[in-house]
C-alpha cells in the first residue's frame, strides 16, 4: 500500500485527489494483479515442544532512539484534506495506546498551503510516539530542499523524516513529477543536514539492490522495502484516469514491482548493517513475524489500520492488537522468546515448489 497514501500531485486540485485517493483505497479493489507478498511462500516449522512461556514472549523494540511495545509502523497514508485530520488522530491514538510508531501522509501541501498543516498534527494525542514527517523526494527537483524538509518535521513535532520514492506513481497521474536524475545526490545533502535522522521509502513497488546500495551510501538512516502485495497505486491511479489510453496503460503495470519478501531478502543482503522496515501488503501477525525473520527490524501496516481508523481509534487499537497477538503466537510456536530470537530463527524456511 501507498505507504505514502496520500502524494500531493501538482496541476491537480489537490483537496480533489486526496478525496479521490481515500475513496478509492477505502472502497474499491486496488490490490495488485498477480503479485503477493511473496511472505505465503515463506512457513514457519512448527515446534511442538518451544520451551518457552507464551506469557514471556516480548516484542518490544527501539527504533531511532525510541522504544517500542512492538516492532510496528503505523504506515503513511492521509494529510491535506479535512478527512484526513480525524483519521491521523485516530492513528495517532491508537499509536499511543499501543505503543507503536506512526508516519504522516505526504505534507507537500502543508508545506504550501500551512492552512492545511493541522490535518497532519497528532501531538496532542500522541505525545509519546515515534512519527514520521513525510515528503516526496522527487520534490527536491522542483524546489524543495533541506528548509522544507525541516519545516516538515518541525510542523508536526516528528521524530524522522520519511522520503518516499513513487516513480510508477507519478509517471501514471496527470500532471505528475517524473524528474528523478540527480535524486541521489540532493538525498544524500538531507541526510548530511537534516537534524534528524532520515528513511526513504517507496510507496508499493518495492526497493531492489541497487536502489539500496545507493540509498545507504547516500547515508539514510533507514530503508522501508514497501513492496509489492498490498495497495497497487498504478490500480488506484486507473481508477481516476479519463481516458481510455491511459486507462490501459495503467492496467499493464497492475503487477509491477518486487514483492515484499523478495525486497527484504535484496535489502539485508546488500546492507546487512541498515535498518530495515518491511511493508507492503502485511496484515496479520504471522506475516509480521515472517518478516522480521526473513531480516526487518520493524514491520509497517496500512490498509487495515486505515480502514480501522475510518470506523474509530477503538477499532484502530483492536486491529494494531490482533497483528501484535499474531506475532506473539508465531513466535511462540518456534521457541523465539524475543525479536532477536526471531530475527535469527532457523525455523522460517522457503516453501518447496512442488
Amino acid at each position: 500500500m501507498s505507504d505514502s497514501f496520500l502524494p500531493f500531485i501538482a496541476n491537480e486540485s489537490s483537496s480533489r485527489r486526496k478525496q479521490e485517493h481515500l475513496r478509492t483505497v477505502l472502497n474499491e479493489d486496488v490490490g495488485f494483479k498477480g503479485v503477493s507478498t511473496g511472505l505465503e511462500n515463506y512457513q514457519f516449522i512448527h515446534q511442538a515442544l518451544p520451551e518457552v512461556d507464551l506469557d514471556g514472549v516480548s516484542v518490544t523494540a527501539a527504533l531511532f532512539g525510541k522504544a517500542l511495545n512492538a516492532p510496528l509502523i503505523i504506515s503513511s497514508m492521509v494529510g491535506g484534506i479535512d478527512a484526513a485530520r480525524q483519521l491521523n488522530r485516530n492513528l495517532a491514538q491508537a499509536a499511543q495506546a499501543v505503543g507503536v510508531a506512526m508516519g504522516v501522509g505526504s505534507q507537500r501541501v502543508g508545506i504550501d498551503d500551512p492552512g492545511t498543516a493541522p490535518t497532519y498534527k497528532v501531538r496532542d494525542v500522541a505525545p509519546d510516539i515515534l512519527l514520521f514527517a513525510n515528503l516526496g523526494a522527487v520534490q527536491l527537483n522542483y524546489g524543495y530542499g533541506v528548509d522544507q524538509c525541516r519545516r516538515a518535521v518541525e510542523m508536526i513535532g516528528a521524530d524522522a523524516l520519511i522520503l518516499h520514492l513513487n516513480p510508477l506513481q507519478e509517471a501514471l497521474q496527470p500532471g505528475g513529477n517524473t524528474n528523478f536524475s540527480g535524486l541521489l545526490g540532493k538525498i544524500e545533502k538531507v541526510c548530511r543536514e537534516l537534524p534528524v535522522p532520515v528513511m526513504v521509502k517507496e510507496v508499493g513497488c518495492g526497493i531492489s539492490e541497487r536502489a539500496a546500495r545507493m540509498l545507504v551510501e547516500a547515508g539514510v538512516a533507514a530503508i522501508d522495502v514497501a513492496g509489492a502485495g498490498g495497495t497497487s497505486w498504478s490500480e488506484v491511479e486507473r481508477r481516476r484516469t479519463h481516458t481510455e489510453m491511459d486507462k490501459n496503460v495503467a492496467a499493464a503495470f497492475a503487477s509491477w514491482g518486487i514483492a515484499t519478501a523478495d525486497s527484504i531478502v535484496m535489502v539485508r543482503r546488500c546492507a546487512p548493517g541498515v535498518t530495515l522496515v518491511a511493508s507492503g501488503g502485511i496484515s496479520d501477525g504471522v506475516d509480521a513475524a515472517k518478516a522480521i525473520g526473513l531480516g526487518a527490524d520493524a514491520v509497517g501496516v496500512a490498509a487495515p489500520l486505515l480502514k480501522a481508523a475510518s470506523v474509530s481509534a477503538e477499532s484502530a487499537v483492536l486491529a494494531l492488537q490482533e497483528i501484535i497477538k499474531g506475532m506473539r503466537i508465531s513466535m511462540f510456536c518456534i521457541g523465539a522468546a524475543n525479536l532477536k530470537e526471531l530475527k535469527g530463527t532457523p525455523w522460517l524456511r522457503k516453501k518447496e515448489r512442488r
